[in-house]
């Protein structure tokens, strides 16, 4: 039975290119999670008005791969030291979040956010929070970067051959 985990790392795009590749992801898809508007539009969520991430939604097989091994590779793919900035972009709709839909998972995100936090001399800014809602993006979002090879990312190409190749 698959599992589920929400990451807010910047742009959605590169994001969910990332979570893609890695073996055992069984299925992605971009949207706006945690804001205060239902069913945003990306002109509505870009405005930084909304109070929306820009989120993916990642299912998983907990038999091939662990939670804490999606957090090892997502904390890989971001600085959650940046206040809403990843790479380029920047506003609310560009913070860094891991959202849950279980609460058994949270104490395993708590965990591995204290050990990342040990890395850094600056605090770390990643929000933690049981996901509130989640509206899919428009479907020109999803698989942006497989439908635009050269289109816009912040996480560097390196990161996705680290993906496509990692093994927990």
């Amino acid at each position: 039975m698959a599992k589920e985990i929400y990451f807010a790392g910047g742009c959605f795009w590169g994001t969910e290119h990332f979570f893609k590749l890695i073996d055992g992801v069984t299925a992605t898809e971009v949207g706006y999670a945690n804001g205060t508007v239902e069913a945003p539009s990306y002109k509505q969520v870009k405005t930084g008005d909304t109070g929306h991430a820009e989120t993916v939604h990642v299912s998983y097989d907990p038999a091939r791969i662990s939670l804490r091994f999606l957090l090892d590779m997502y904390f890989k793919a971001i600085d959650p030291t940046l206040l809403n900035r990843q790479g380029e972009d920047e506003g609310t709709q560009y913070r860094t979040g891991i959202y849950y839909t279980d609460p058994a998972d949270r104490p395993v995100i708590e965990a591995r956010l204290a050990e990342e936090a040990e890395a850094y001399s600056s605090p770390i800014v990643t929000e933690i929070a049981p996901l509130s809602c989640f509206y899919r993006a428009e479907e020109y979002h999803q698989d942006y970067l497989i439908k635009n090879p050269e289109g816009y990312c912040h996480i560097p190409l390196a990161l996705f051959e680290m993906a496509r190749k990692a093994k927990p």
